[in-house]
């Protein structure tokens, strides 16, 4: 295992800067998932590491060696593909073992007239079938050694792709998307499949993806990246419940985190559309503030008990749970509200909802999007009129 550590990496393409001097530092054996929207330098940084693109300053460290003259097949990592690129002619076996012939194969060993006379090849190649035996067993897939691509479904290629990478058995897995060209079932099951393979091999993997959902289910830690800027590293739950920016908190969510326009009251206590909450903060009366509410986080209260009202625009049927979108004063978009399934079936288009908050499962943010915290909060007050 080792550990990788960015530092001050940036990078440009012409006029448009990707990475603003990015510093991260990956433990060993731990998963780190690179997650954020499309264009945001995620995907740059994995190849910067992995010595596919070249930084304008900054470096890469693994292990206290510095490695940004380094070749790509000199770093001794293993990258996996979006697209899995498997050669089309070539059978599971030998996809596999692609890597360990150009590896320990010269090249008059890999000549294909004459390559078997060459002193050492059957040696070698003993030493290739046992590991691509053995990586095809770990993954499940040794009964498909024969056949080619084309013949696999795309969760078989997604394993023959990530089989190609066990076998060099890197210092660490680079992945770039890998589940992206899988239906929603498939793409579920190997995200365990990927987890339990990472808990095997105890290796470290650092895995780049713009789904929320592969971030917080797969992750010892996520690095969430906007606009070339690393917002936040830390435990999949700590970005959820406690990120550092309202970036953060619109990303990680589904359905998105509810905003609402708060103020900060006289001796720092902070309202929300005109209700206070048991909480201060430490800023002037006056200022504005923003409130974001999880959609979990709201309670629905009996008629006329609750702290706003709102009316109910749209329901979805989740199965287990309803979503309600609800249109409330002086909100410009309509909030989202999850009910329990029984609740939620006496409801209808155009009813009326009751709504109200625990203070502390309100996270503020103030107008440049930075996490505003509460000097106190009660976790049993609820907001009050």
């Amino acid at each position: 295992m080792s550990g990788i550590f960015i530092r001050a990496i940036s990078k440009s393409f012409g006029d448009t800067r990707v990475l603003n001097g990015v510093n991260l530092d990956i433990a060993p054996g731990e998963f780190m998932t690179l997650v954020g929207p499309s264009g945001c330098g995620k995907t740059t940084l994995l190849r910067i590491i992995s010595g596919l693109d070249h930084q304008d300053s900054g470096s890469v460290v693994i292990d206290d060696r510095v490695i940004d003259r380094l070749r790509p097949c000199d770093r001794d990592l293993a990258m996996v593909f979006q697209s899995y690129a498997l050669y089309p002619h070539l059978t599971v076996f030998d996809n596999i073992a692609v890597p360990l012939r150009m590896k320990h194969l010269n090249f008059a060993q890999r000549f294909p007239l004459v390559g078997g006379m060459v002193p050492g090849k059957q040696r070698i190649e003993s030493g290739v079938r046992k590991s691509v035996v053995k990586a095809a067993e770990t993954l499940e897939i040794g009964h498909l050694l024969d056949r080619k691509p084309s013949q696999l479904s795309g969760g078989q290629r997604q394993r023959v792709a990530l089989g190609r990478a066990m076998v060099r058995d890197p210092i660490a897995f680079l992945m770039d998307e890998p589940l992206s060209n899988l239906d929603a079932k498939l793409r579920a099951h190997m995200r365990t499949e990927i987890v339990q393979l990472h808990r095997r091999l105890g290796a470290t993997f650092v895995y780049v993806t713009h789904d929320q959902a592969e971030a917080m289910t797969m992750s010892d830690r996520i690095a969430v990246i906007m606009a070339g800027d690393i917002l936040q590293v830390a435990t999949p739950d700590v970005i959820y419940h406690d990120p550092v920016d309202v970036r953060v908190a619109q990303f990680i969510g589904s359905p998105k985190i509810n905003l609402l326009p708060a103020m900060v009251n006289e001796g720092g206590a902070v309202a929300i559309l005109g209700h206070d909450l048991p909480m201060t903060v430490p800023l002037l009366a006056g200022t504005a503030l923003t409130a974001g509410v999880r959609t979990e986080d709201f309670f629905l209260s009996p008629q006329g008990e609750g702290t706003w009202y709102a009316a109910i625009v749209h329901i979805e049927n989740l199965g287990p749970e309803f979503l309600l979108h609800a249109l409330m004063e002086g909100v410009s978009t309509p909030i989202i509200v999850r009910a329990e399934t029984a609740f939620a079936r006496t409801l209808d288009i155009g009813m009326e909802i009751s709504l109200s908050v625990s203070g502390d499962r309100v996270l503020l943010f103030d107008t440049d999007g930075r996490r505003v915290r509460p000097h106190s909060a009660s976790a049993d007050l609820r907001m009050t009129g």
